[in-house]
């Protein structure tokens, strides 16, 4: 899928880049599998901003796309492939054998025509094929993975983000997360063999500031360009340092390099290891 480039014809065209996918349909998306997404801007039912930088955007259409692809043993075709504003994957619109359609998430190397299939079962491990894990060879990379079975799948979901199955023992699949984390996950948990689509998608610049408005996503403004009353790196005369030890949130909580994950919670024991920290990474 080639990255197309803008001339500089203006400062914000210039290094602005798009993907151009000739293979993603241009019709408009299935009326039976969409429905309205209301406005929240970040805020709760009381009205409070409980999420930052959140607003506006160009409006759209949520895609009821299934991640728990229990249509079981039914032959599917990919109808169509289409490109989803809600998410950087793209997504796909099977057709079974019954004529129900339904959409996917679709892998990366999808074309029109490609037959899909799901089953408690053991299947051929092609790619878009959905099973337990149990069933799919060790070594192989999987997306849309549950965590508990029947649930659904909710680890790798995002464009080219693939798991790798590691190992299958006592029950439990071993499985490698991009960042390096390796996790246990019952083996009764199914998954889609393959990556997700649309990898080059971390290669796109966004260009303008105009462009982030469009996705719904406000300014960000620096700690230490406001008044110590709005964020505790706030204040002093020209351009200073935060004046502290470590940086902070604007409550107050530590930030940057801080782990987050709460302690002791129950799936601590099904990490297996850990991801490495930024300065192993180094």
């Amino acid at each position: 899928m080639p990255i197309k480039v803008y001339k500089p014809t203006t400062p914000a065209r210039r290094k602005t880049s798009v993907l151009i996918n000739k293979d993603l349909s241009k019709a408009r998306p299935k009326k039976s599998l969409i429905v309205i997404r209301k406005q929240s801007a970040g805020r709760n039912s009381q009205g409070r901003i409980t999420v930052r930088h959140k607003g506006g955007g160009a409006k759209r259409y949520i895609r009821i796309v299934d991640f728990k692809r229990d249509k079981f043993d039914i032959v599917g075709k990919v109808e169509t492939i289409e490109y989803d504003p809600n998410r950087n994957a793209n997504i796909a619109l099977v057709v079974y054998i019954d004529g129900e359609r339904r959409y996917v998430l679709a892998h990366d190397s999808i074309k029109v025509g490609d037959k899909v299939m799901s089953s408690e079962n053991k299947l051929s491990a092609k790619k878009g094929y959905h099973m337990p894990l149990k069933y799919i060879p060790t070594g192989t990379q999987i997306y849309n993975v549950e965590l508990t079975p029947g649930k659904g799948g909710q680890l790798a979901r995002s464009a080219g983000n693939a798991l790798t199955l590691m190992s299958l023992a006592d029950g439990k699949a071993q499985l490698k997360m991009p960042s390096g984390e390796i996790r246990l996950v019952l083996d009764k948990c199914k998954a889609s063999v393959g990556a997700p689509s649309n990898p080059e998608f971390r290669n796109v610049r966004i260009g303008k500031a105009g462009r982030k408005r469009h996705m719904g996503i406000r300014p960000t403004v620096r700690g230490k360009a406001m008044n110590p009353v709005d964020h505790p790196h706030g204040g002093g005369e020209g351009s200073n340092p935060i004046g502290m030890k470590h940086p902070k949130t604007y409550k107050g909580k530590p930030a940057y390099g801080v782990k987050t994950r709460r302690k002791n919670r129950p799936s601590d024991k099904l990490i297996v290891k850990r991801r490495p920290s930024k300065t192993n990474r180094k």
